[in-house]
């Protein structure tokens, strides 16, 4: 059993603490914010439904890492593991967490239905409400693709899956969230309250600060990070800047990367995931970050204001707490490669004119400490409510 103690304002209680992830199977920027998550509790074992040693080794090493039940799946099939989508409420829910008084989860959709017992309190980070069952069920079943031909089934699932997610979110004592655009969703989708604690997105830009004698400062290339899934929206810039010409330089990797660089011309290039001084540079040599997909937050927007690059995004989600339009980017209001590209045309004609210093301010209230401040503070504010 882990002891942890919880300081703030010099008050300090020990507890048994765990923390649980959906999955550590990719770093993306819900990683990011659960890696300073994991950073306030050092000795916490962390529960997850599926982990890749990789990951594993690279972000968390030396951690305790308990992964479900689907962690004995061959491996052929754990590469496929969308397939066993029902199974992930199960996973979830199988997790022996008796022997913790405070449980901290970080769910896109799975790790907030973990089952306690009555007296283990319970905070749920959420990063959004599961997307695929509430706002996009529709767009979920168009892109299934082969899998089409079983749309019935599907819809009967998903049907299923709102009611567990529904069910799910009453068991957390308290919700936290990412921004006020998610704080809304949970409203309307589980009808709870919850707290916005934003995340740590500049922590890319702390870390790389010391070394930024060898950034770039010239700025060269337009750029997506983003993982390369169809909801991604990626294939719309690709068009774009087909018939742009610019240079676009694209991170990330993804079951859609193969089709995205057939689709490609010259001007654009994939580098796969890069390490964490390597995107500064990227972000740094960055003409603009174009951040085409409906975000619940945006780290990638916010990653790139905080180096000064603007950001060319998709007006609706998170985004709209993050990017000024006309000031530190352009926002466009629909998801097509024409569109893309006449906001970028409008950034070409305001290209120089974007102030790098109120980029940099308007994200400059998203620290890692801010975060961990914020999580601190929702322990000792559920803490208190108990004594």
């Amino acid at each position: 059993m882990n002891s942890q103690v919880i300081r703030k304002n010099n008050v300090s209680r020990p507890q048994n603490v765990a923390l649980a992830h959906d999955f550590l199977l990719t770093y993306g920027g819900a990683e990011r914010v659960f890696t300073a998550l994991v950073e306030i509790f050092p000795s916490a074992p962390i529960y997850t439904l599926l982990a890749d040693p990789k990951i594993v080794a690279r972000y968390f090493p030396d951690r305790d890492i308990r992964v479900s039940w689907l962690s004995r799946l061959p491996k052929f099939l754990k590469k496929r593991y969308r397939l066993f989508l029902p199974f992930f409420p199960v996973a979830a829910e199988s997790f022996d967490l008796r022997d913790f008084d405070l449980v901290i989860s970080s769910s896109g959709a799975w790790s907030k239905g973990i089952v306690t017992r009555l007296n283990t309190l319970h905070i749920a980070y959420l990063h959004s409400p599961m997307r695929y069952a509430w706002d996009y069920h529709n767009q979920y079943l168009n892109e299934l693709g082969a899998y089409g031909k079983f749309q019935i089934l599907t819809r009967l699932l998903l049907s299923y899956l709102r009611v567990w997610d529904r069910q799910a979110a009453e068991r957390p004592d308290v919700l936290l969230v990412n921004s006020k655009f998610t704080q809304a969703r949970v409203n309307k989708y589980y009808r709870r309250e919850s707290d916005v604690v934003y995340p740590g997105a500049l922590e890319l830009y702390e870390k790389t600060k010391p070394f930024s004698s060898g950034i770039s400062e010239k700025r060269t290339h337009f750029l997506v990070v983003s993982r390369l899934t169809r909801s991604k929206k990626v294939a719309y810039v690709v068009e774009a800047f087909n018939k742009l010409g610019f240079s676009l330089i694209i991170v990330g990797e993804g079951p859609e990367r193969a089709a995205l660089e057939k689709l490609a011309n010259r001007n654009i290039r994939f580098v796969g995931f890069v390490p964490d001084s390597e995107l500064a540079n990227l972000y740094a040599g960055a003409r603009a970050v174009i951040f085409p997909a409906e975000e619940d937050f945006g780290m990638v927007a916010a990653e790139a204001l905080s180096f000064g690059a603007p950001v060319i995004a998709y007006e609706y989600g998170g985004i709209r707490e993050i990017v000024i339009s006309e000031k530190t980017g352009e926002l466009f209001q629909a998801q097509t490669p024409e569109v893309i590209a006449e906001a970028t045309r409008r950034f070409l004609e305001r290209e120089g004119q974007y102030d790098e210093e109120m980029m940099k301010q308007s994200v400059a209230h998203l620290t890692k400490e801010n975060f961990q401040n914020g999580i601190r503070s929702a322990v000792e504010k559920l803490l208190g409510k108990i004594e």
